[in-house]
């Protein structure tokens, strides 16, 4: 009777801390992108936060040989501490919470699944005595489970993606004269997407895809929910962090004209190389049917020099010397906004001014204005639009809050937009904040080009707080480096200490906080 009361005692314990543990490593491995080895690698570098589930192996084994009330008082107090620590780190884990879609909620009925089989298999062939033991095991394999139940679910998820992209062909089929553009680029995508759409609205009927939805079963969502029979344009972003990614997206959506906003050295860790970002950006381009225009910027050297091998080419750049081309010139920058000209290929030009702040906007709305105008939009006509553009969240995005503001580059961070983003805090008059954790998933370059980051960020701030002590550290070698007063270069292990810090200096002066980067919550130092 002992036995039996300690067994459901331990199971009242074990539920909370099972399903606590669960939805963390469900929460992470969504964040990952359902990629099984995007989670191992992940977890190769946070293991330390599993602590509690491999140390439960442990005790597991000394259950089974251990039978005494003591050590099952003690393991109460385990599960307990388990529910804890993983209930704080939900707490913690606020910026992208979890999302309880089909997939979650399949992949959490199959580890429901297995981990009720386990224990049913313990009390069947061993015993009650022997269900604390096994609720041990099945708490300390919480960190791997996902995973396995990735695997088993891998047929099903395969047959339900393959009926929405099926319906999503259809119905992209069905809409007659249907003028779809592609856009990709390893940053300026999202950007130019909502540039684009905005232009193209004040004569067409456009859709674009919402937010960042630039993933297969992203695209196939926005088609079967929001296009209808009338759309003239849809503008489709393409993300990919492997080789071929590309590639399946435009076998879905077949686009008849391209752009390419920029290549860099963005997720190096998964493309292994700059060659293979470069060649799955322009899979876009091969997608392209004969006749199709492909726009790519003039001003990246990655595009100009792979751009060489394609015809029916249309570049667009803020550069002399980029070739014939869309070309903006004449340009104004100012914390206020922007003002500049561009002139087409057949030499004709046209003012522009833009409530925009930064370079790396006039070379995005540039792409825009040359596509727009391409579709046939005249550039008189484009003037009005571009002076009512509105920010994208989180790129760029000047947020006026009385006695200071925030300019919120959030969103994403790579080497050309964050030196970019400094260069364009410079010229705000005022105590000039940086707060960031600079920028990862660059690979065997990231400490070298966050020191060069540092660097750049030296000659523009007056004061720079980072996140992320131990992953900052190159950053801060090279603002040292550059000479920078070692007590405004602050260090801080989340963004709301660094932020708060930031509010509580005294100045005179209007302060501007640029926000650069804010990594996701699997990046989050322990």
């Amino acid at each position: 009777m002992t036995a039996v009361i300690m067994t459901i005692l331990s199971a009242i314990f074990f539920v909370p801390a099972y399903y606590m543990a669960l939805r963390h490593n469900l929460h992470m491995f969504q964040q990952n992108g359902y990629k099984n080895t995007e989670q191992l690698r992940w977890l190769k570098k946070n293991l330390k936060r599993q602590w509690l589930l491999l140390i439960s192996i442990v005790f597991g084994v000394l259950r089974i040989f251990v039978d005494h009330i003591a050590f099952g008082i003690f393991l109460f107090f385990h599960f307990y501490l388990i529910y804890l620590v993983f209930r704080a780190m939900k707490r913690l884990n606020t910026k992208k919470k979890l999302v309880f879609t089909a997939r979650v909620k399949r992949l959490m009925a199959t580890e429901f699944i297995l981990s009720a089989a386990a224990l049913a298999l313990t009390a069947i062939l061993a015993g009650w005595e022997y269900l604390t033991a096994a609720m041990l095991f099945v708490l300390s394999v919480q960190f791997c489970l996902n995973i396995i139940a990735n695997i088993i679910n891998r047929p099903m998820e395969l047959a339900v993606n393959r009926y929405y992209i099926n319906d999503a062909k259809r119905k992209l089929k069905s809409v007659q004269g249907l003028k779809i553009i592609g856009v990709t680029g390893s940053y300026g995508k999202t950007s130019v997407k909502f540039f684009l759409g905005a232009l193209l609205k004040t004569r067409f009927n456009t859709l674009i895809t919402p937010e960042s939805y630039n993933t297969p079963m992203g695209v196939v969502k926005t088609v079967r929910a929001s296009l209808k029979p009338v759309t003239e344009v849809f503008v489709c972003e393409m993300g990919a962090r492997h080789v071929h990614d590309i590639k399946e997206l435009c076998d879905i959506v077949h686009p008849q004209m391209g752009v390419i906003t920029a290549i860099g050295p963005q997720h190096l860790e998964t493309f292994k190389s700059q060659e293979n970002i470069v060649k799955t950006k322009f899979e876009l381009a091969d997608a392209l049917p004969s006749g199709g225009k492909l726009f790519l910027n003039g001003d990246n050297d990655f595009i100009r020099e792979k751009g060489k091998e394609y015809s029916d080419t249309v570049y667009y750049s803020t550069c002399g010397d980029a070739g014939t081309g869309y070309r903006a010139g004449n340009i104004k920058l100012s914390w206020q906004g922007c003002e500049f000209d561009v002139t087409t290929p057949s030499g004709e030009s046209e003012h522009f001014s833009m409530r925009l702040v930064g370079s790396v906007n006039v070379i995005n709305v540039t792409a825009a204005i040359a596509v727009s105008h391409e579709l046939g939009i005249p550039l008189s006509e484009l003037k009005l639009p571009v002076r009512r553009l509105q920010p994208v969240a989180h790129r760029m995005e000047l947020k006026p809050k009385g006695d200071y503001s925030i300019i919120d580059d959030a969103y994403n961070s790579n080497p050309e937009g964050s030196k970019a983003a400094v260069e364009t805090l410079k010229l705000f008059e005022g105590e000039r904040i940086l707060i960031t954790p600079g920028m990862v998933e660059l690979g065997a370059r990231e400490a070298e080009l966050n020191e060069k980051f540092g660097g750049y960020a030296a000659a523009c701030c007056d004061h720079i707080l980072l996140v992320g002590k131990k992953r900052s550290l190159p950053i801060r070698e090279g603002i040292l480096k550059a000479g920078f007063d070692e007590k405004k270069c602050l260090s801080f292990d989340r963004f709301e200490e660094a932020f708060t810090y930031a509010m509580g200096i005294k100045t005179d002066r209007h302060k501007y906080i640029l926000l650069e980067n804010d990594l996701p919550d699997n990046y989050q130092e322990v």
